[in-house]
């Protein structure tokens, strides 16, 4: 007897048949243990209206060459403007910015509605005051499940040594130290 996982012959048609034996609620819970930071990634879309919306799947991918990803559900208003701009900035937050991360986290017909930004490479929104970003050319896009991969080769970057915003359990939050003292 082997102690290998037993994978499903297709994952995508397991979970896509809701045959699957994981709880979707449980599994969110769980996964909300990871915290993560926040991010809004923008776009310019075709008509020349910028577009935003906060996401906390960003990740690295690879150091060289320079490479980052998020994702986006299959389903979300914005698809389409991701899907056909040739580049999307990565905006990560800072602690101070959690209004903002809500602002573009609901609907709306503007969200850029008294939002300060720049049009950076293609020109994609970079975010006055977050604390990064990564203008990326999109590079490749890839389905996994009920999301879109998208997959950005960074052209240019910036930062700075304010506080980031996470985000665990579904709420907001700061990072501190192993001693408790807030960063700086």
């Amino acid at each position: 007897m082997s102690d290998a996982p037993k994978h499903p012959a297709d994952p995508a048609n397991e979970f896509a048949s809701d045959n699957s034996a994981i709880d979707p609620r449980d599994f969110r819970n769980a996964l909300g243990t990871f915290a993560t930071g926040v991010t809004i990634v923008t776009a310019m879309a075709a008509d020349g209206k910028p577009y935003g919306v906060t996401c906390n799947s960003f990740a690295s991918v690879s150091l060289n060459p320079p490479l980052v990803l998020w994702s986006l559900g299959m389903f979300s208003q914005g698809l389409s403007i991701f899907q056909n701009a040739s580049h999307f900035t990565v905006n990560v937050l800072g602690a101070s910015q959690q209004a903002l991360a809500s602002q573009f986290a609901k609907s709306s017909e503007d969200k850029f509605a008294g939002v300060s930004w720049t049009p950076g490479l293609g020109s994609a929104p970079v975010l006055a005051d977050s604390v990064a970003n990564f203008q990326c050319r999109a590079a490749n896009r890839y389905y996994g499940g009920d999301h879109i991969i998208f997959l950005g080769a960074v052209e240019a970057y910036a930062y700075n040594r304010r506080e980031p915003l996470l985000f665990a359990r579904g709420g907001f939050g700061r990072f501190l130290t192993g001693d408790g003292i807030k960063s700086s």
